[in-house]
């Protein structure tokens, strides 16, 4: 029972205090009711923003600045880790024509809210500029249909890519593209049958997690389609810290260690359009308090959980993550060590020079030139750099069919998880590959023959020449 003089120094109100407290605090800060995928705001009344000072710090959503930002602040914040990433690795610059990749999820969101807000500011700067010297960068939006291959009612899609016209629509202007493209138009030159190639491809792979990942290799080459025919020089992915934390462990997993350094940074120009990820230092959980904050409508249709490796890998990640929130961002600081590739940057040098606005950039943010790793060889099926011991022997291809090529210059990961074991069921699987990626293989063999009959020049007869 406790003292009846609240003077006593035995602290025997102090319970009662602070469930008083407690309930008032309840009373005058009510929280909103949780959308789809959001966290949930808890400010605190004494727990001040660490910028402003001034505001309640939001809390409750489990990331590294859990407690320390107000909801302005935390807004700024991370579009200023989106914004420094851009600049600092000329990911976007006025000339550019930049193709957003959107899924639905939290993360593509946000990538597509963020270059449409530095779009927004970059034509309201034109407009207010008198000589108007630098143009406004393009921005398109691309959704790819999976539904031929994944497990998704019509009715669905349908209200799905309504959502998506609508969300890009509500976007002030400079206007956007979109672009809803099914997966299988992967195959559109070639037949009308594309549907039932890409089902006999996929199906073909007995392995969940190789067929979840020639999914995502046939995703980036539709991905890429779509850029290159409508113009575009830019591709963004909204991968964040949390997604490539797991495929570091996944790669590791999987044996693509060497090629590992490739996917995981800002820029990846192997590709015809080079892919960037300016998400790279944001946290999912970051992004989820955004589209909450923000009321960013999100979309989950493919959110089916892996049941391979990368499946436990996710599982395993997210219970990282909950026992200490900087887990994630340490598994990508670490794997940051490794030395990148020299196609993890937009080229510097145009025309035998370097733009001006290269040296500014270079200076402002004090870039040097780091060492790099060249490849000269990728893997046919997933487009990986290939280590000296992957790369096949030029004179062993002479003579051997286009299936068997194929399958010698594929990565070890793809020979494992993907590819068939037998020789017919190869010749199948490749009968049955996109058009684009056996363009790549027998473009290949006939430079390795043309570099074969080179090193072997010296001792061919010529047409005038006697054979005695």
């Amino acid at each position: 029972m406790p003292c009846a003089v609240k003077s006593c120094k035995s602290n025997c109100y102090k319970d009662e205090d602070e469930a008083e407290a407690g309930e008032v605090a309840s009373c005058a800060q009510p929280t909103e009711p949780t959308k789809s995928g959001a966290a949930e705001t808890n400010p605190t009344v004494n727990n001040l923003c660490v910028k402003c000072k001034v505001q309640n710090a939001i809390s409750g959503y489990g990331g590294v600045d859990d407690g320390r930002f107000c909801a302005d602040c935390f807004k700024n914040n991370l579009f200023g880790k989106f914004r420094f990433a851009v600049t600092s690795n000329a990911m976007i610059t006025p000339s550019d024509k930049v193709l957003v990749a959107f899924s639905g999820g939290p993360s593509s969101r946000v990538a597509l809210q963020f270059v449409h807000d530095m779009q927004h500011r970059a034509q309201k700067n034109f407009n207010a500029s008198r000589d108007r010297s630098l143009p406004v960068f393009g921005v398109g939006v691309v959704f790819i249909d999976e539904s031929a291959v994944s497990p998704v009612p019509s009715d669905e899609l349908e209200k799905a890519v309504k959502d998506i016209s609508s969300i890009v629509a509500s976007l002030a202007p400079p206007t956007k593209g979109l672009h809803v493209v099914p997966i299988e138009a992967l195959y559109s030159s070639e037949s009308s049958d594309g549907r039932d190639k890409l089902i006999k491809l996929v199906n073909a792979v007995n392995d969940p997690t190789g067929r979840e990942d020639i999914l995502l290799y046939l995703r980036i080459l539709a991905l890429q389609k779509v850029a290159s025919e409508f113009g575009y020089n830019r591709l963004v992915l909204g991968s964040c810290i949390s997604r490539i934390a797991r495929h570091v462990i996944s790669a590791t997993v999987k044996g693509q260690g060497y090629s590992l350094p490739a996917d995981i940074q800002y820029v990846d120009a192997r590709w015809e359009i080079p892919v960037v990820l300016p998400l790279r230092d944001c946290f999912a959980q970051e992004i989820n308090m955004f589209c909450h904050l923000d009321g960013l409508k999100t979309l989950e249709l493919w959110t089916s959980p892996g049941s391979g490796i990368n499946g436990l890998v996710s599982s395993f990640v997210a219970l990282l993550q909950e026992e200490n929130p900087s887990r994630e961002s340490t598994v990508v600081r670490t794997a940051g060590k490794l030395i990148p590739f020299q196609f993890n940057r937009i080229p510097e040098i145009i025309d035998g020079k370097v733009p001006l606005a290269t040296q500014r950039r270079q200076k402002r943010y004090n870039l040097k030139s780091n060492e790099s790793v060249s490849s000269e060889s990728f893997c046919h099926l997933c487009n990986s750099p290939l280590d000296k011991s992957e790369i096949v022997d030029l004179s062993s291809l002479e003579n051997c069919r286009r299936n068997d090529v194929f399958g010698a210059a594929c990565c070890s990961s793809c020979h494992f998880q993907i590819l068939p074991r037998d020789s017919t069921s190869l010749e199948q699987f490749y009968s049955v590959l996109p058009q684009s990626v056996v363009a790549r293989t027998k473009q290949v063999t006939n430079e390795n023959l043309s570099l074969l009959r080179e090193q072997i020049q010296d001792c061919l007869l010529s047409d005038n020449e006697d054979e005695t």
